[in-house]
Order: C-alpha cells, then sequence, then structure tokens
C-alpha cells in the first residue's frame, strides 16, 4: 500500500512554478527544486516522475490559472473593446510590479525549450491556439454587438492580439517603463475597429 504524500501537491507545484519561472527550465537545477519544494528527491520522483514531467505540470498548472483570466477578462458583458484594454493594461501592470521581471512563464518557455522539446511545444502551440480563439470569441461576438466592423477580418485582428500580447511580455522583461507600455498598449489596440 502506497503511503499517503505528505505534502500539498499545489502548493508544491506553485514552489516550483515560481523557481522555473524566475531561473528558466535548464538553470533550474533538482537539488534546488527539492530546497524550494520542501519535498524529498523521491517524493518528487513518486509524484511528478522527474524534472522534465515536473516542469509540464507546472506549465498546466500556471496554464490554468492565465486561462482563467483570460476568460474572466474577455468574458465580461459590454465593450468588447474595453476588455481587450484591460487585457493588455492587465500585462503592464503585472509587467511593471514584477521587480524580478519573469515575463510569463509559457513565452519564456516558447523561446527556451519550444524549438527542441516537442511536449513543451505541444503545450505551447495548443495554448496558442486557445488564446487565439478566445480573442476570435471575443472578437465575434464584438462584431454582433456593432462595435467592430462587419468587414474587418476577425481571425487576422486575433492572430495579431495574440501576437501583441506576446511582444509585449517579451518587451516587459526588459523594458518596465509603464508610459512606453502603455504607448504599446494603446496603439495595439487601436487596430481594434
Amino acid at each position: 500500500m502506497a503511503r499517503p504524500r505528505e505534502f500539498d501537491e499545489n502548493d508544491v507545484l506553485d514552489k516550483a512554478m515560481h523557481l522555473f519561472w524566475q531561473k528558466g527550465y535548464e538553470a533550474t537545477s533538482i537539488q534546488e527544486l527539492l530546497s524550494a519544494m520542501g519535498i524529498s528527491r523521491g517524493s518528487l520522483y513518486d509524484a511528478f516522475g522527474d524534472k522534465h514531467a515536473l516542469f509540464l505540470a507546472v506549465l498546466e498548472r500556471y496554464r490554468q490559472r492565465s486561462h482563467a483570466r483570460f476568460l474572466q477578462t474577455l468574458g465580461q458583458p459590454g465593450s468588447v473593446k474595453v476588455a481587450i484594454t484591460e487585457l493588455f493594461n492587465y500585462v503592464v501592470a503585472e509587467a511593471v510590479a514584477d521587480a524580478k521581471r519573469r515575463g510569463c512563464l509559457l513565452t519564456n518557455s516558447t523561446v527556451e525549450l519550444s524549438p527542441h522539446d516537442a511536449a513543451v511545444a505541444d503545450v505551447i502551440n495548443w495554448n496558442c491556439r486557445w488564446v487565439q480563439d478566445v480573442l476570435y470569441e471575443a472578437l465575434r461576438r464584438g462584431q454582433a454587438q456593432g462595435e467592430i466592423s462587419p468587414e474587418a477580418n476577425i481571425e487576422a485582428l486575433a492572430q495579431f492580439l495574440f501576437n501583441s500580447l506576446q511582444g509585449l511580455r517579451v518587451v516587459s522583461k526588459t523594458n518596465t517603463d509603464q508610459q512606453a507600455l502603455e504607448n504599446i498598449v494603446k496603439i495595439t489596440v487601436s487596430v481594434v475597429k
């Protein structure tokens, strides 16, 4: 009979997430993970498998949290343009408040691992499609409300907005000048017509 876990899985995933988020996958050692998570090597392997499997679990947890924010913001009733602006402003506020300049864990993983890690690339690709689909549905709602032109190519617009979000997250890792980031947001959302 297996022993019950002596730790809260979500708690240790959060601790691992913050370490991976700060250092990246490759630069994070197993020993650093064990120290941060407060568990033994055996517990890590029993619960998650290995470092890579742990990282995939961390990405899933992070993705679920970020998706909740997207749905909350873009799913609110009222103006779609306002909701899109709020989403971008949230990214700016998060970047400016983050003294560690961590950026977005999914975006960081895209750059660090996607080119040579098929499992991470699958998570990232699925996430990209999901975000674009949510943006598309919001834009479609904006068209139905008469807020966005019926002639607008909302598929291309969703792709553009997704790309702009990714770019904003990358830029904000080195530039946390709030006014500069707000200028980027202002120009970006001005194309939603």
